[in-house]
């Protein structure tokens, strides 16, 4: 008799085999493209975040020599392409950056009076302070115009005066000023001198604006300090026109309130010392972009960053951090008009280039064989304007778009300006030019956890143990029902949750707090009172449930418990916290609440996991082998040890997958946190305060974050750091779940 598969014919064989062969392949490329879409985003990630981590570069670009007297100040526009030059006898030239060419030439000196000082009021604000012979000062500023004839960029270049032909007399005939400084606002000018006497002179011109005529009248008051002062390296006001910071050259420095009077009538001493340790002295000064830090150099190779700190009722001027420089002599500083950076060029001709937030040295190079005579930083920071000996100039161009990102910025904790200690922050943006970004991922990461764990404590116990009870204690035709309908409530959109949650759920937690922690209480309590009791009944009406149903026994006395939690929320709120749960927890704990916090979110994500680990760990749980809980039953176990001893430790590579998938889940969630939890980027376990975490933190600000942008690669460094943390935690389930698959898989 011929065998079964002689019997079937032949092309049913050829059929059965190329589809064999297809599904194969299907499969095969299926999870090879999979593999490859993982890749391929992993790549895609790398390459937008490796230019964060380059270093800068600088080359020359262009050189040209003038005739005439050596620079005193140089200024470049933001395209680089033109050059503002004030020689030493006064005479205000724009130049092509490329070619030298002459573009306007104006002279600032008067006929009666020599120009001896030219200061800068900030980086940003193009504005300049000139000191004059007779003790005057003027303002000037210069501006350019882009227009576009021909669809060809055309740059006009004009001097501007913000006080007209006024001058502030600021030092009397005769003593000439060794140091000035100038800090302007819509409300008032302060303009602060040395003189060659010793003296430190300040005026402050508020602006007043009639009403009727809309003149602006400069009403004049003049700051009297106590003297004499030391011989200054540099004379600087702060942003705020409140701060005077008088740095001597001996590394000692005065910090003036000019808001506050002594006895005397003279402006209050806020704080004085040195500003190094030993004997050093100061090469040169600068105030960082904003006008709150300021950078001081030593002759002995120090280089550090200050700002005022307000400490026990007083202010002080606060070391915040010190730059490597190797030991290099710094002698100009410039710092940036757009970012907290700036260029140290020492005695030697080498340019370094650092970011104060970062505390990152980002390029160190020798661009002249001596220190510059001038130097100018375009705008953009693009472009460097070295005067160079011999009356020459060359222009570098500068590569360097990314320096605010290190290791210690990214995951340390950073002393930021006018904040009083270091902190783990997160602020990308705000709404003034000179912003110190705050690109810390602590408090995102420790958000992303604080989510996923509270979570995690609704989620998996609920979710486990109904897996257990479905699968193993449940009536066959109960448990056909019951797990499609959970697994249907994977099916709900999180848009939705986050929204029940955020408009619905976080006001009604928050007006039943009481009824909240009543239920945790109850239901446990009258689940057990209620097992009791159930026991008790006589076994005829007990015998009437059939096995496998009790469950369908429990829900009404479940929904009557939550009820009554709910109902009696006024009466124990009344009884227990005087009517006011939350004022109770704020005023008497110590706890701040906020309406959306940790406790909705673990809510409403733990309503999102359920489904997810409930499914699989019930799938684990009844797939167990039947001879193996039959066995252990023959030998007289209970249901319950042998649900112990041989079911849980059997499916166990199955329940913990389920719970690291979960977790994988709560930790990449989105739209549920974006939506219930307030996005506070701060660190705290309080589970009556919110978070930010590094899923919502990209949803939120991608769309507004600059193409290519230092803040756009961060968020994608942001994905990055996700990314791998879900990598690393399914790798090391992997691993525990084969190591629990091969240590039970012999039962």
């Amino acid at each position: 008799m011929p065998s079964i598969a002689e019997q079937i014919p032949r092309w049913m064989s050829g059929w059965r085999l190329l589809k064999d062969r297809a599904a194969t392949g299907v499969v095969t490329s299926g999870g090879a493209g999979v593999l490859v879409a993982i890749l391929l985003i992993f790549f895609y990630l790398v390459y937008e975040i490796l230019p964060l981590f380059t270093s800068a570069d600088i080359a020359p670009a262009h050189s040209f020599t003038r005739e005439g007297p050596a620079a005193r100040y140089m200024a470049v526009e933001e395209q680089g392409e033109i050059a503002l030059l004030i020689d030493r006898s006064g005479v205000a030239s724009f130049v092509d950056t490329g070619s030298g060419q002459l573009h306007l030439q104006e002279n600032l000196a008067s006929k009666d009076s020599e120009l001896l000082l030219v200061t800068e009021e900030s980086p940003e604000s193009r504005i300049l302070g000139l000191g004059f012979e007779d003790g005057s000062v003027r303002l000037v500023q210069h501006q350019y115009q882009l227009s576009y004839p021909d669809d060809q960029r055309v740059i006009t270049p004009r001097l501007e005066y913000p006080l007209g032909d006024d001058r502030i007399q600021l030092a009397p005939p005769g003593i000439a000023m060794e140091r000035l400084a100038v800090r302007e606002s819509e409300e008032a000018l302060v303009v602060a001198a040395q003189l060659a006497d010793g003296e430190l002179r300040v005026k402050r011109l508020l602006r007043e604006e009639d009403f009727l005529s809309g003149e602006v009248v400069l009403e004049e008051e003049e700051l009297r300090l106590p003297g004499p002062q030391p011989e200054l390296a540099g004379l600087h006001i702060g942003i705020d026109q409140r701060w005077l910071y008088q740095v001597a050259i001996d590394g000692s420095y005065r910090l003036w309130d000019l808001d506050r009077r002594d006895e005397n009538g003279f402006v209050e001493l806020a704080d004085s010392g040195q500003l190094f340790d030993g004997a050093a002295r100061v090469s040169t000064s600068k105030m960082l972009l904003g006008g709150i830090s300021l950078l001081a150099a030593s002759d002995q190779g120090a280089l550090t960053q200050f700002f005022v700190v307000r400490e026990e009722g007083r202010s002080r001027l606060q070391s915040i951090r010190s730059f490597d420089t190797g030991g290099r002599v710094i002698t100009r500083l410039l710092p940036e008009h757009r970012r907290k950076g700036f260029a140290a060029l020492d005695r030697d001709g080498a340019l370094q280039l650092f970011h104060s937030t970062a505390n990152r040295n980002v390029l160190h190079r020798q661009v002249l064989e001596s220190a510059p005579l001038a130097a100018a930083i375009s705008p953009r920071a693009d472009s460097l304007l070295l005067a160079e000996q011999g009356d020459s100039f060359s222009l570098w161009e500068v590569d360097n778009k990314h320096p605010e990102i290190s290791w210690s910025a990214l995951w340390g904790k950073v002393w930021y300006e006018s904040y009083p200690e270091p902190e783990y922050t997160w602020q990308s943006s705000a709404s003034n030019n000179d912003f110190e970004p705050k690109y810390s991922f602590a408090p995102l990461a420790f958000g992303t956890l604080k989510a996923a764990f509270y979570a995690m404590l609704i989620a998996a116990p609920l979710a486990i143990c109904g897996a257990i009870y479905t699968a193993y204690f449940m009536a066959p035709a109960l448990r056909r029902k019951i797990k499609p309908l959970i697994e249907l409530m994977e099916a709900l959109p999180t848009v939705i949750l986050g929204f029940l949650a955020g408009l619905w759920l976080a006001p009604y937690v928050e007006a039943n707090l009481t009824g909240v922690f009543s239920v945790l209480l109850i239901m446990p309590i009258g689940v057990l009172l209620f097992a009791f009791a159930w026991s008790r009944l006589p076994l005829s009406l007990r015998a009437r449930v059939p096995d496998g149903w009790h469950a369908a026994v429990l829900v009404p006395v479940v929904c009557l418990l939550g009820y009554t939690s709910f109902a009696l929320n006024d009466q124990v709120e009344l009884w227990l916290f005087e009517g006011d749960m939350r004022a109770w927890i704020t005023n008497d704990l110590g706890i701040s609440f906020d309406q959306r916090n940790a406790l909705v979110v673990g809510i409403a994500m733990g309503l999102a996991v359920i489904p997810t680990i409930f499914s699989i760990s019930e799938d684990a749980i009844f797939s167990v082998p039947k001879q193996l809980s039959y066995g252990s039953l023959a030998l007289g176990a209970t249901p319950w040890q042998t649900l112990v001893g041989v079911v849980m430790p059997t499916a166990s590579p199955g329940i913990f997958s389920a719970l690291m998938i979960g977790m994988g889940r709560a930790v990449g969630e989105t739209m549920i946190v974006l939506m219930a939890t307030g996005n506070t980027p701060i660190m705290d376990a309080n589970i009556f305060e919110g978070m930010r975490t590094l899923a919502a933190n990209i949803a939120v600000e991608v769309p507004e974050a600059e193409v290519d942008s230092t803040h756009y690669r961060v968020l994608f460094l942001a994905a990055f750091v996700l990314f791998m943390f879900t990598f690393v935690v399914n790798t090391m389930a992997e691993i525990i779940r084969q190591r629990l698959r091969v240590k039970y898989g012999s039962l």
